[in-house]
């Protein structure tokens, strides 16, 4: 039987796992990820240091997961998920791809304009792109708000992606296609690789980049 109603993800497996979705990875970034504070992800940083399944990059103050820590990802993973009934994710799944491969062609649009560099000196162009854009997003709603129902802990995307989206309406380009800004892209490709880690699909085979 499905516990998706009783379910509450461990918020220090939810850190672990959020940095496991980005590989390199700020504190704050992880609070973003998961709405914890940024002193309670610190905390579990720490720990999870300490247990050496996670490093500190000075240089550019940077947390990655260790080699051990790649390995007690899955495991943890395994026994977040214990009891759920994932099987009807794989249908909204599958919509999500959809999805997805518009999103593809849209992020292409927005960076390049007759094959090359788009330089939003043209609004009306820009603009008809984020009309797009305004629209793939409302197209993900519903099955977000699906796949939240099977799995709860995605419930941090949607206000995430809604938020960004709404930045971007209002004139951050960057927060289209930014890169490690927290940009729609951003959370869309976490939101992505979410997926595909929790069901345990092989990005290469499935041919899904």
């Amino acid at each position: 039987m499905a516990r998706s109603h009783s379910y509450q993800a461990d918020p220090k497996f939810l850190t672990f796992h959020a940095l496991r979705i980005k590989g390199f990875a700020k504190t704050e970034t992880l609070a973003e990820m998961v709405a914890l504070k940024v002193s309670e992800v610190d905390s579990h940083l720490q720990e999870l240091a300490c247990e050496e399944l996670v490093m500190f990059r000075e240089a550019r103050s940077l947390w990655q997961l260790t080699p051990a820590g790649r390995t007690a990802h899955r495991p943890a993973l395994d026994r977040d998920i214990a009891g759920l009934d994932l099987e009807p994710l794989k249908v909204h799944y599958h919509q999500f791809l959809e999805i997805n491969d518009s999103f593809k062609h849209l992020c292409g649009d927005w960076q390049l304009r007759d094959g090359a560099p788009n330089d939003h000196s043209d609004a009306a162009y820009d603009q008809s792109v984020i009309k797009r854009l305004t629209a793939l997003h409302a197209s993900a709603v519903p099955v977000l708000q699906a796949m939240t129902l099977i799995l709860p802990r995605l419930a941090h995307y949607g206000p995430r992606l809604e938020s960004t989206c709404a930045l971007v309406e209002g004139g951050a380009n960057n927060m289209f296609t930014g890169v490690m800004c927290g940009s729609f892209h951003d959370v869309w490709m976490e939101l992505h690789e979410d997926l595909i880690l929790t069901q345990g699909i092989n990005r290469a085979q499935e041919g899904s980049f």
